[in-house]
């Protein structure tokens, strides 16, 4: 298991939002090394966690450190996306900014650490094809998404899985960093439509230069949400 460690009050709040909901299974979509898994442990989440990685060295780094956790499950290599196939990803320097869609001109210059350094081949899958690999009936499930730019990609190929879904979380831009990504006002707005509705924002990349958050995460939960 993951040690212990200094819990932020977001985490706190989401392990909350969790806990509320009953939530039993995490997909964690985008886990890169297994940094969520591990602050959702830290918190004391102790539901299953299933987490899917593309890239083939942040792979083995993600299924490395979830060897002792006996509820920590990673999926084969691939992407998750609206499509069953195969994808090209760009490669980021910084392997968390990695994604099939380029940079803005405007991150471009403000990422210049994090700029693209090679490509990769990856299986391409809908959720909605691997969903009953990783779900046990009846659990309930949080679907939590960071993959750069192709959240919505993600929940589009959940398909009639989406309806075994409790809650959703989503990374979104408030200032556009890939292009052809939906704007963060727009993303509600289709959540909404399909009958989720936000309980939780959480920042997310603050830019110093600019003094400005780029980005934040979404928790949804289906409607009707009670007080």
């Amino acid at each position: 298991m993951v040690a212990g460690g200094p819990v932020s009050r977001s985490t706190e709040h989401l392990k909350r939002v969790l806990d509320r909901h009953g939530i039993g299974t995490v997909l964690d979509v985008g886990a890169n090394a297994g940094q969520y898994a591990r602050r959702l442990r830290r918190a004391g989440y102790i539901g299953r966690i299933v987490s899917f990685e593309p890239l083939t060295a942040v792979h083995a780094s993600l299924t490395t450190a979830a060897v002792d956790d006996p509820m920590w499950e990673v999926a084969p290599r691939m992407a998750l996306g609206d499509g069953d196939g195969s994808v090209t990803l760009n490669v980021s320097a910084e392997s968390d900014m990695s994604s099939t869609l380029d940079f803005t001109d405007e991150m471009r210059t403000l990422l210049d650490d994090s700029g693209y350094v090679g490509t990769e081949q990856a299986t391409l899958s809908r959720l909605e094809t691997v969903f009953d690999r990783f779900v046990r009936p009846g659990a309930r499930v949080l679907l939590k998404v960071d993959t750069q730019g192709t959240e919505r990609q993600v929940v589009e190929g959940a398909g009639a899985a989406l309806d075994r879904i409790s809650l959703l979380q989503l990374e979104m831009s408030i200032v556009p960093v890939y292009q052809g990504e939906p704007s963060y006002l727009d993303t509600i707005a289709w959540l909404a439509s399909l009958g989720f509705q936000p309980v939780l924002f959480i920042p997310g990349y603050f830019n110093r230069r600019t003094a400005r958050l780029i980005a934040m995460d979404g928790i949804f939960a289906r409607s009707p949400v009670h007080g």
